[in-house]
């Protein structure tokens, strides 16, 4: 096998837990987002877009329906027969198996299948963040720097840092202190989960921590403050573009959402930087002749009867006649029967909305999630159900006479 320069790995075994109802069926990284993408065909497009030919992907939540996606690779173009992409999910070895364990314990797990291909360099990225980035340019800064392990980062606001792993740096840019999710942050540069390691670092890394019986075995929490103690060089790399963490109902959401803004930073219309995708091939959308579409997405295989405003429509769903669609985001093959009036909600994939039901209501306390609804995956909404702004899943009553 052709030695290579640099491999990915690409860490997509996540349940996402906060995603509630769109993760029952499926991992995070296989979730729809903004139409005819699955959040995966971010990572995996910035390595079609970087040269990066080789990518093992570790699974480990739900892996049936990300494995048929991504399939060979071919729809990203990284099918190459030096690499490709491969599904790494956890395996029996002579002496033992067991489940990832962590983020760290998933690499360290796959090390013969990083050794086969005997690389300089490892990406390691997550498959649950929405951004373009080319990384031959963090490699080349990682280069230029000597560096060990190079962490790409962005400034986020103070209010959100908590949420992230944190970085101070010197003048040169090198980290001087780096810490997991602080409750009180000195610093608003956060680390996005993007890692270059030369291999020969990371390998001694993952050994020493898989013999740590009180290591979490986790990258941000482990790895990386362990190799700054142990005074490696190990630099920030500043990036500025477009990146989101869409591992919350909210953010899932607000990313989305900002899809349908005017000069939106994700350009993914950008034929420089194409955004692929192994979607379904579905015939054009039909939009009827009463119906009404404004500053929307609209994917193939829909078809639209009612009212769309800054909403974004997935493939395959249906609208029926006098539905009101607004604010909102349906997800692949959703059906929304007559008269049903929709606002600020995410309808799940598969899901089926029966006639004049109300999802998105004002209730009578403050919503959670920031007034978001979520419908889950495959859930019928029988006839007539009104749904609370913020309610998780669904919380349905029919109804009243004099409400109909």
């Amino acid at each position: 096998m052709k030695k290579q320069e640099c491999i990915a790995m690409l860490l997509a075994g996540g349940q996402g837990s906060r995603l509630g109802g769109l993760t029952r069926i499926r991992a995070k990284p296989a979730v729809s987002f903004c139409g005819k993408y699955r959040i995966i065909d971010f990572t995996l497009s910035n390595c079609s877009n970087s040269q990066i030919n080789t990518v093992g992907v570790l699974i480990q939540y739900k892996p049936f329906l990300l494995n048929s996606y991504i399939d060979l690779g071919s729809a990203w173009d990284i099918d190459n027969p030096s690499g490709g992409v491969h599904i790494l999910p956890p395996f029996l070895s002579e002496t033992k198996g067991s489940w990832y364990n962590g983020t760290a314990n998933a690499v360290y797990q796959n090390r013969e299948f990083i050794n086969f291909y005997d690389p300089e360099y490892v990406v390691i990225l997550s498959g649950d963040h929405v951004y373009r980035m080319d990384y031959t340019q963090m490699l080349k800064f990682h280069k230029s720097k000597n560096s060990e392990i190079t962490i790409a980062t962005i400034k986020v606001p103070w209010e959100e840092a908590s949420r992230f792993g944190i970085l101070t740096v010197d003048e040169d840019e090198r980290i001087t202190k780096f810490t997991e999710k602080p409750s009180q942050p000195d610093s608003n540069l956060a680390s996005m989960g993007v890692y270059i390691f030369n291999w020969a670092t990371l390998k001694e890394a993952l050994i020493a921590d898989a013999g740590d019986p009180l290591s979490n075995n986790d990258f941000g929490q482990n790895i990386i403050p362990q190799q700054l103690k142990q005074a490696k060089r190990v630099y920030a790399y500043k990036f500025e573009g477009y990146w989101r963490d869409v591992g919350t109902i909210e953010s899932y959401y607000q990313a989305n959402m900002e899809s349908l803004r005017e000069g939106h930073f994700l350009t993914i219309f950008d034929p420089k930087f194409r955004i692929f995708s192994n979607e379904e091939i579905l015939p054009p959308h039909f939009v009827g002749s009463k119906a009404r579409i404004e500053n929307s997405l609209i994917c193939n295989g829909c078809i639209v009867h009612g009212s769309v405003s800054n909403s974004i429509i997935a493939p395959g769903v249906y609208v029926g006649k006098e539905v009101h669609i607004r604010d909102s985001i349906l997800l692949p093959n959703a059906k929304i029967h007559k008269g049903t009036n929709i606002y600020k909600t995410i309808v799940g994939e598969d899901a089926e909305i029966m006639r004049n039901c109300i999802l998105g209501v004002e209730g009578r306390t403050t919503p959670n999630q920031e007034g978001i609804t979520v419908i889950e995956d495959n859930h019928i909404l029988p006839e007539g159900s009104v749904i609370e702004a913020g309610e998780t899943i669904y919380k349905a009553r029919p109804l009243d006479k004099g409400e109909r």
